[in-house]
């Protein structure tokens, strides 16, 4: 058993009712089914190529992307703009459950920042796409590609950014509580370093690697906290 202190009975009480571990999953299941439509993951299900068009493709291609694929364009769209909601509910509920544990105001503040600043960003690029998925804005080969630059922007280092502020802030507190264990706290800060150099992408596209590398493990650390704290907390919750 550790020594740390435990926290009140009515601190864990209180916010025992949301599992973060689910509401996690959640989140992860409905950005699959977003990519699904656009890329390579829906071949079982009948995607074909061409798939989304990368950051650097010809403009031609990006316009005839939109234009001959405007309905799985609406339903990606569709359910990244709902993608914000859970990631939302999962940032609001890690940090209601850490502060009460005596989680400091600074890393409190910048894991709400990062989450719910990630999820904005996420729903606008969701916004984005709905909107490249009319095909009115793919008939102007400029104005398309101008829309495509934007959700790109958002949805790779506009949302891999905060998310590494978000985990930052909860595994720096998490490792001085002793809330979590030792590997995933340091896959956390890995993660959340990986994630700001994500801004380098914006000059350099070669860094655009460590957006997917900040982006899925990063998902799976989310769902891995989620049902972590909430073991840790029953534990403790029995204990009282």
């Amino acid at each position: 058993m550790q020594n740390t202190p435990l926290p009140p009975k009515h601190a864990i009480e209180q916010h025992f009712g949301l599992h973060l571990g689910f509401v996690a999953i959640v989140y992860v299941l409905f950005k699959i089914a977003s990519v699904v439509p656009v890329s390579a993951f829906g071949m079982p299900f009948g995607v074909q190529r061409p798939f989304f068009p990368g950051l650097n493709a010809p403009i031609e291609r990006v316009a005839a992307y939109f234009g001959t694929h405007s309905h799985e364009v609406l339903i990606s769209a569709f359910l990244q703009f709902g993608t914000a909601i859970p990631f939302g509910i999962f940032t609001a509920g890690v940090v209601c459950r850490l502060w009460p544990l005596g989680n400091s105001p600074i890393s409190g503040a910048i894991a709400l920042v990062g989450g719910f600043m990630a999820a904005v960003d996420e729903a606008v690029s969701g916004a984005i796409l709905w909107v490249m998925g009319h095909s009115v804005i793919s008939q102007v080969p400029v104005l398309t590609q101008t829309f495509h630059y934007l959700a790109v922007v958002f949805g790779g280092p506009g949302f891999t950014m905060p998310q590494g502020l978000l985990m930052a802030g909860i595994s720096l507190p998490c490792a001085s509580m002793k809330l979590l264990p030792r590997w995933m706290v340091a896959l956390g800060v890995f993660l959340a370093v990986v994630g700001e150099l994500s801004w380098f992408s914006m000059i350099f596209p070669r860094a655009g690697i460590l957006i997917p590398v900040a982006r899925w493990p990063g998902f799976l650390w989310l769902i891995a906290v989620g049902f972590s704290l909430q073991k840790r907390l029953s534990f403790q919750k029995s204990l009282i």
